[in-house]
């Protein structure tokens, strides 16, 4: 059973830590909850947030000349300039922060689902224990904002898809306890389904079945169904979906409430839909919002061919919908204390795997010269820079941070930030404290490898 030893508590209980670190953090905090917005599968610096040299189609071109296939277009803020069909979410960014110079982890051959782990717990995989995603962490120290909805909830990403085993590794709460694990709701648009009873079980049943099981785990000798811990665990968790699924809180998976102006807006796709419904739960009250494009291989973002093309619908897809959603939480006043982020596990280039001082194997066959428009667009992995774009929180306006070389390689030459700053930068605008720890295995457990992210404060007003 892990023991805790955060904020200098020393409790060896885990249901107590939520409540004392509200506590703390309330007094330091300049955000109360969380909406990450996830590119996942790898979206091109270049391509979308840090444009570089246009370079039309033509049949028998050096591919090395290539370093964006899009035009550029200004922003709300003077100078900077997103790539073509980026144009909403430019207009918004004279409210939050742009960051061009985030460098990924070298993590050897690359896989998604291994710099996705390593991204959504700032941990590099393998570990000898489950380490938390960001979201259970959160859920973990801050405890509900709103008793009925959950602290942590994941939009979007099915495990029907290609490597699911990868992806639910980091899709955890790990040793912190189901009840602050992720409550999934593969499509926004079907959300009421996720806290409804099973088709052909009526309420009555349903009922009968929780003080079952609820009785099962309060009445089953020491160890026969798990650690006290994991029941009292499992039982949290089940109280809090019962709870949910009878409140008047439920009403806000309903999207078909929404004005049909606004929804329209955000009806470009499972991940526009769950922009909104992302919007609605944290009015509700929800900590921690993960809405994803949805990794699966050789789909979305992952642009192994026809990158130009389809980064073409990925625009359409996300464009409308951020922007919106930051307009929304800028309206109500949500935005203050809301800390919205837009992030990618890497980047990608048309002709470097990996880093230019540190290639690694080479994944996709991209030839010196073009005479397909398949092979137009940035389809290798690329990891020496990335953008990041975030809103709300305590975050500066208008601000922008890092810089990357105007020339292949576009690799970041001002100011990197690695996964372990971004997270404490983010826990901090939550009042987490760097040294908040788990006793895991006799061993300290951190927030960030060993307690050693710093924050960034320049990102902070």
């Amino acid at each position: 059973m892990a023991t805790i030893a955060a904020l200098g508590t020393g409790s060896p209980m885990a249901s107590l830590m939520g409540n004392a670190s509200v506590d703390i953090a309330s007094k330091i905090a300049t955000a109360d909850s969380v909406i990450l917005l996830w590119m996942a599968g790898g979206m091109a610096h270049t391509e979308t947030f840090d444009p570089k040299r246009y370079t039309s189609f033509e049949k028998g071109m050096e591919g090395n000349r290539v370093l964006s296939t899009f035009n550029s277009l200004p922003t709300a803020l003077d100078g900077i300039q997103f790539s073509e069909g980026l144009q909403s979410i430019g207009g918004v960014m004279d409210k939050g922060t742009l960051i061009r110079s985030y460098v990924a982890a070298d993590l050897g051959h690359i896989l998604h689902s291994r710099h996705q782990y390593n991204w959504h717990t700032c941990y590099e995989p393998p570990q000898s224990v489950a380490a938390p995603h960001i979201g259970s962490w959160i859920s973990k120290q801050l405890g509900p904002k709103n008793p009925v909805i959950p602290s942590f909830i994941d939009i979007g990403q099915r495990f029907t898809v290609g490597e699911a085993e990868e992806l639910k590794a980091f899709h955890t709460a790990g040793f912190l306890g189901n009840e602050h694990g992720p409550f999934f709701i593969p499509d926004p648009s079907q959300g009421l389904d996720s806290v409804r009873p099973p088709v052909g079980m009526d309420m009555k049943r349903f009922e009968s079945r929780n003080q079952l099981y609820n009785n099962l785990i309060s009445e089953s000798a020491h160890g026969e169904y798990g650690s006290d811990f994991q029941k009292e665990s499992l039982k949290i968790s089940m109280e809090q979906a019962y709870r949910l699924l009878n409140s008047p809180e439920s009403k806000a998976f309903n999207l078909s409430t929404e004005p049909k102006d606004i929804y329209d807006i955000y009806n470009t796709s499972r991940f526009g839909l769950g922009c909104l419904l992302a919007r609605r739960l944290v009015e509700k009250g929800a900590r921690f919002i993960s809405v994803t494009t949805e990794y699966e291989p050789f789909v979305g973002w992952d642009t192994h061919e026809n990158g130009h093309t389809r980064l073409v619908n990925m625009k359409k897809m996300i464009d409308g919908p951020v922007a919106q959603l930051i307009k929304d939480l800028d309206k109500t006043g949500q935005l203050d204390r809301t800390l919205v982020l837009l992030a990618s596990e890497f980047s990608r280039d048309m002709m470097v795997e990996g880093k230019p001082e540190l290639k690694v194997k080479e994944q996709v066959k991209q030839p010196d010269i073009l005479n397909d428009i398949k092979f137009y667009g940035m389809h290798r992995h690329f990891t020496d820079a990335g953008s990041v774009l975030m809103w709300g929180g305590g975050v500066k306006k208008g601000f922008v941070y890092g810089k990357t070389a105007d020339e292949r390689p576009c690799k970041t030459i001002e100011n990197p930030i690695k996964i372990a700053e971004l997270h404490q930068t983010i826990y901090h605008t939550l009042g987490i404290k760097p040294e908040t720890q788990f006793e895991i295995e006799k061993r300290p457990f951190y927030t960030t490898p060993d307690g050693k992210g710093k924050v960034v404060k320049e990102l902070l007003v």
